[in-house]
């Protein structure tokens, strides 16, 4: 029997993958727009005006924009949301309402990834991109627990594969990872927590920052790689190498597990699994790139089964029309998951995460161990 959706939001959650620029309120998108006279997505394909066009229009054009079964065609309907994120007003506010989306939906930890690079046309710095999303994550954070909450959240900044390599974000990332929350000080968000690539993965291969980003393992800086969503064990193996820590997608690992559906591993497939590399998994959003027909069909079934180390996450909410909750429920009813499924997964993303060790063992042992107990209680 699946379990009930009101019992999967209620459980604490971890968010290791979720992009900030894919994660944009309906609402927000159509306010910023009119501000900015821009005409929002959906108006043309209705045949309505841009006064006209409603929130759910917006969603479906994201959505069925998105739906192309192309992980180039997916990537492409950011044009429509970076357009809007030029201002330090308008990051500020959008990484404030990820905070308390995030929250809504039973999510407890959350780090968020961006390109900065992307949001200096309007005339930001990269500097004053990332003090923009940063405030607004402080804010989001001061307002969940004004409410009663509790979640941590971080920001991730994400080199993209198809630009030159520069030290610029490393630079920042190094400036602002102390940006975090002090004892006594006013609710904050644990600040930079790490680099990540994104962007078109055939092609452009993750060591063309090799430099980048062994100076980033070298400061002690954390790093996750864009890796086995638009390309094969390969490029996996080739993020590892750069210094990735975890693998943002990297379900077609599969490819390196024995294709009769045995036990047999890959020599690659043999490293991850031994080092518990962790899999930012996020099912919905690999529907729509192709990776699968359905969910029951997902790699995250078999690599789960073969004891990988797995984070369940929502990728790009508005694209996917979706978030933490669906996607775990929709994982949980495809494979007969329970709470113990849900607990496992949740920790592994929680050990998995970038923000320091202390705070996170703290979220682990007052906040979701005791919830996913008592829900064992009552199921």
């Amino acid at each position: 029997m699946p379990l009930p959706r009101d019992l999967v939001r209620s459980l604490p959650k971890v968010v290791l993958h979720d992009h900030l620029d894919g994660g944009l309120r309906p609402a927000t998108v159509i306010d910023l727009c009119r501000e900015l006279g821009i005409d929002p997505p959906g108006a043309d394909a209705q045949q309505v005006t841009a006064q006209q066009v409603t929130e759910q229009q917006v969603a479906d054009w994201f959505h069925d924009a998105a739906d192309s079964g192309s992980l180039p065609e997916y990537l492409s309907t950011f044009e429509r949301t970076v357009a809007l994120m030029q201002s330090a007003a308008h990051l500020r506010r959008i990484a404030r309402e990820f905070v308390e989306d995030m929250a809504a939906d039973g999510v407890v930890y959350a780090e968020t990834r961006w390109a900065p690079h992307q949001h200096t046309d309007g005339g930001l710095s990269l500097e004053e991109a990332v003090r923009a999303v940063q405030d607004g994550l402080d804010e989001g954070v001061a307002a969940v627990e004004a409410r009663g909450g509790r979640i941590m959240v971080g920001q991730l900044l994400c080199y993209l594969r198809h630009l030159e390599p520069g030290d610029d974000l490393v630079e920042i990332a190094l400036a602002r990872r102390a940006d975090g929350p002090r004892p006594g000080a006013p609710a904050r968000s644990a600040g930079v927590v790490g680099l990540d690539l994104a962007g078109p993965e055939a092609g452009f291969p993750a060591s063309r920052f090799g430099a980048q980003f062994a100076r980033a393992r070298a400061e002690g800086l954390r790093v996750t790689l864009h890796a086995g969503e638009g390309d094969g064990p390969a490029s996996i193996a080739d993020a590892l190498e750069t210094g990735a820590e975890r693998l943002g997608h990297g379900v077609r690992l599969v490819e390196d597990l024995d294709a009769d559906g045995g036990d047999a591993l890959g020599p690659l497939a043999e490293r991850v699994h031994r080092e518990q590399i962790c899999l930012e998994v996020c099912p919905s959003s690999n529907l729509q790139t192709g990776i699968a027909p359905t969910i029951a069909e997902h790699p995250v079934g078999r690599l789960h089964r073969a004891g990988f180390a797995l984070a369940l996450s929502s990728d790009n909410r508005l694209m996917s029309r979706t978030g933490t909750t669906r996607e775990t429920a929709l994982v949980a009813e495809a494979l007969d998951w329970g709470v113990d499924e849900l607990e496992q997964v949740a920790l592994t993303a929680l050990d998995s995460g970038f923000a320091p060790a202390a705070q996170r063992e703290a979220l682990r042992e007052e906040v979701v161990r005791p919830a996913y107990a008592a829900a064992r209680r009552g199921v």
